[in-house]
């Protein structure tokens, strides 16, 4: 069964990228980063190809911006006007894992959000979450505003060191449909180590997939 999965975070800087190399390279699928903000030199993209060591297509960013800043702000810079209809997946018979930028209400617009662009392009979403002080606070408004949007939460990821007690209130309002997996902090050249992992992870999204 292919799967296109959109991963966003209750944050930024939370590991949203690292996420997606792991699942690219669990469901050797293709990768779509739609909206690139600064760090030109370095793209998303770049990391996710060598990481997960897909055999699937890296698909070319809709927008590339020069500046590290909030997309309606790095796309004003640039003399840009960004707009919903403008995106659509890039058409795969493969997985396909798209990377968002920050959390849910990032501007893309003036009108529009990173929330409205997984509603408007209608597929579910990946939940990263990394544990830190007020984390459960920014976990539970992040599932409580997809949930009143009717967006699915297919997988909620676990990025880092563990949290039990925290763990705990998150998982309660899961729904059981929903995939958790577990991402510790780990060095990509360790490459037994993340195949142990990626194992880990195609196992569980086919199971529930």
């Amino acid at each position: 069964m292919k799967r296109t999965l959109f991963v966003t975070g209750i944050g930024t800087e939370i590991g949203k990228t690292y996420c997606s190399a792991m699942l690219t390279k669990a469901l050797q699928a293709d990768y779509w980063k739609p909206i690139q903000a600064g760090d030109l030199h370095d793209l998303e993209s770049e990391k996710v190809k060598l990481w997960s060591e897909t055999t699937g297509a890296i698909h070319a960013s809709k927008y590339l911006l020069n500046t590290p800043a909030s997309p309606h702000h790095a796309a004003d810079l640039d003399q840009l006007e960004m707009h919903l209809e403008d995106f659509e997946c890039p058409e795969t018979s493969n997985h396909l894992i798209i990377e968002g930028a920050g959390g849910l209400l990032v501007p893309i617009n003036q009108e529009d959000t990173i929330l409205d662009l997984i509603q408007h392009l209608d597929i579910p979403v990946v939940v990263v979450i990394r544990h830190y002080l007020g984390s459960i606070n920014h976990s539970l408004m992040t599932l409580d505003i997809l949930s009143n949007r009717g967006i699915k939460v297919d997988v909620l990821i676990f990025n880092g060191p563990a949290s039990p007690h925290s763990e705990a209130v998150i998982e309660a309002v899961l729904k059981p449909t929903t995939t958790i997996l577990r991402l510790p902090d780990i060095n990509w050249k360790e490459g037994n180590k993340v195949d142990e992992i990626a194992l880990d992870w195609d196992n569980k999204l086919n199971t529930k997939g």
